[in-house]
């Protein structure tokens, strides 16, 4: 079981739904906030989203609300591990995520299991 999925079970996000799990812990802000919106625009409603990160992501809660998303962050011992899922409906459609300046893409990653996203590879080595 991963550090992930051990942090999801303290959480407050539905158990019986596919998991995404999307590292940021390396990443300077904004990119966590917006690799976060982007791929949550992607996913499919039922999926949850486990968002690792290397502190509270306190910007993006306001931004999540608005997109009619709940999510419970959890503090581990080597960072903050972020559930995000759907929350009573159906989440903000695509173009409505696309506002404050975030872009959508165009990708699909649908997953029926758990998955990784990995950030490190496309962030380079220089940040």
């Amino acid at each position: 079981m991963s550090r992930e999925t051990a942090a999801l079970e303290e959480t407050d996000a539905p158990t019986d739904r596919p998991v995404e799990t999307l590292d940021v812990a390396d990443l300077g802000p904004p990119e966590p906030l917006r690799r976060t919106l982007e791929l949550l625009a992607d996913l499919p409603a039922e999926t949850v989203l486990v968002q690792r990160n290397d502190r509270v992501p306190q910007l993006l809660f306001p931004k999540l609300d608005d997109r009619g998303y709940a999510h419970d962050a959890v503090e581990t011992d080597d960072g903050v591990v972020t559930a995000i899922w759907v929350a009573n409906g159906e989440a903000a459609t695509d173009g409505e995520a696309a506002t404050d300046g975030e872009a959508a893409t165009d990708g699909g990653a649908t997953t029926d299991g758990e998955t990784t996203t990995d950030t490190q590879s496309a962030a380079g080595a220089g940040r």
